[in-house]
């Protein structure tokens, strides 16, 4: 049996549009190692756990015995992780680690995210991975609308005066949920910190709206009717993909 380990960092977003290719690059064993908040996220992998606590940021750095033993223990790793690093690279060649290094960000407008990742995996593997990236929740009504109007950056935001018009009208039909994250702050607005917890959430909206952001892939990925406002951003390649996602430019 093939042990293998992906590691996959990144915000919440660039996790998800890579949810497809980790599908496919599966072996009998799998883990993933990825940043602590997409922990739950990590549905395909037989352990997850975040790059933090598995002590790979201290490779190189300082005393890690531990984590080359813990690396040893796979037959195959396919990072994201240290791509750009030509020293980590190095290091883990000299160590005899099974390391395959893989870009870790798509050149603008040269592919969606999802089929540049895709296409990494398929190099490896041979298959064709979804072109949806998906989060398995339970079935469940879609009663409410939902609202993020928050984004990593102030320049990717829509005014909030929008989310507000469209609160308006959404009211008129549904009942309607804002939402805000660890470190965002909105009165009234609901914070579900765990991301799968999250994603289980957004799957019973019945429409969801928000910028682009991590959020709005996540809404996206559990099945949720999506409207994502694009403005610093090349929706070509960071548009959310779901079964019902649109995307609306502005101003």
């Amino acid at each position: 049996m093939i042990r293998r380990l992906l590691i996959r960092p990144g915000a919440i977003g660039d996790f998800i549009v890579s949810l497809p290719a980790l599908e496919s690059l599966r072996a009998g064993y799998t883990e993933i190692w990825c940043a602590e908040q997409n922990v739950p996220l990590a549905w395909c992998a037989d352990r997850a756990r975040s790059i933090v606590s598995a002590g790979l940021d201290r490779l190189g750095i300082t005393h890690a015995d531990d984590v080359i033993e813990r690396l040893r223990g796979f037959d195959s790793i396919v990072s994201w992780y240290g791509s750009n690093r030509p020293d980590f690279r190095e290091l883990v060649a000299a160590i005899g680690l099974p390391f395959t290094f893989l870009p870790a960000l798509p050149q603008d407008g040269a592919a969606h995210a999802v089929d540049f990742y895709n296409s990494q995996a398929r190099a490896l593997t041979g298959m064709s991975p979804s072109r949806f990236p998906r989060i398995r929740v339970p079935p469940a009504k879609r009663t409410f609308a939902a609202i993020h109007p928050f984004a990593s950056r102030p320049s990717k935001r829509a005014p909030i005066q929008l989310f507000e018009r469209i609160a308006f009208q959404l009211s008129k039909s549904m009942p309607v949920d804002w939402l805000c994250g660890p470190e965002e702050h909105l009165e009234g607005a609901i914070r579900i910190e765990n991301l799968y917890e999250l994603a289980v959430f957004l799957s019973r909206a019945r429409v969801y709206a928000g910028n682009d952001s991590g959020i709005t892939h996540l809404a996206a990925a559990a099945g949720a009717p999506v409207i994502a406002f694009f403005r610093e951003s090349d929706p070509r390649v960071w548009a959310p993909r779901g079964p019902a996602a649109y995307v609306v430019r502005w101003p």
